[in-house]
């Protein structure tokens, strides 16, 4: 542009210095890469332990739905011997059963009962009555039953698990008296059958054994 008269020229602008790297033209954007990463694996961890429980509730859920049909149906006899034992078939024999019998149907809600007497050669008796049933908590089922044992003599003291063998379930043996002296009592729960047996003048080793055999000779499943 032309200067006019008497008008100062303009100074010169000063030169706008461009720098030699390359820049962005608006702020950066902030670094989410870290904190990404985190969450991403925080998700996977989460869903992966979410994974883990329903799977090992599906299996415990599987296994407890196999064991209480592998079990729910039993049936229960008193055969005429068992080892050395045999049957008491006289009155008195018989009716000592049909009371254990009835006394255990009375409180336990059963499809079906049995009640016996047993006794060795030197005339040493056991006392056997159970029945079957589907039973949804074998454990506790047993602990009450155990209370039926119980009379003003005292109740059965010393409850403690023992081995139930091949079939399964739960067997504990404990003591109570009788006349004053201590008498086992064992007995055996699971989702098919619950059993009781007392056995004077035995020590709880010896009718911790005996009662394992009374199983297997009067439990079966079908």
């Amino acid at each position: 542009m032309p200067e006019r008269p008497g008008q100062t020229p303009p100074t010169p602008a000063e030169p706008v210095e461009i720098a030699a790297e390359p820049f962005a033209l608006t702020e950066p954007a902030e670094d989410t890469t870290e904190e990404k990463a985190p969450r991403s694996r925080t998700k996977t961890i989460v869903l992966g332990s979410l994974l883990a429980v329903t799977l090992a509730g599906t299996a415990v859920i599987g296994y407890a739905g196999w064991r209480i049909s592998s079990q729910k149906d039993a049936t229960l006899t008193t055969p005429p011997q068992i080892g050395a034992l045999k049957l008491d078939t006289s009155d008195n024999g018989k009716s000592t059963g049909d009371y254990l019998e009835t006394a255990l149907s009375a409180e336990v809600d059963l499809d079906e009962a049995v009640g016996a007497v047993y006794a060795d050669a030197a005339g040493n008796n056991v006392l056997f009555f159970g029945g079957t049933t589907l039973i949804w908590t074998p454990e506790n089922d047993l602990d009450t039953a155990f209370e039926l044992v119980s009379d003003d003599q005292g109740a059965v003291t010393g409850v403690h698990d023992v081995s139930a063998g091949p079939l399964g379930g739960t067997m504990k043996c404990g003591t109570t008296k009788s006349d004053g002296t201590d008498m086992p009592v064992c007995g055996w729960a699971d989702h098919g059958s619950l059993a009781l047996a007392m056995f004077p003048g035995r020590t709880q080793d010896d009718s911790a054994k005996l009662m394992l055999e009374l199983r297997a000779a009067t439990q079966k499943r079908t």
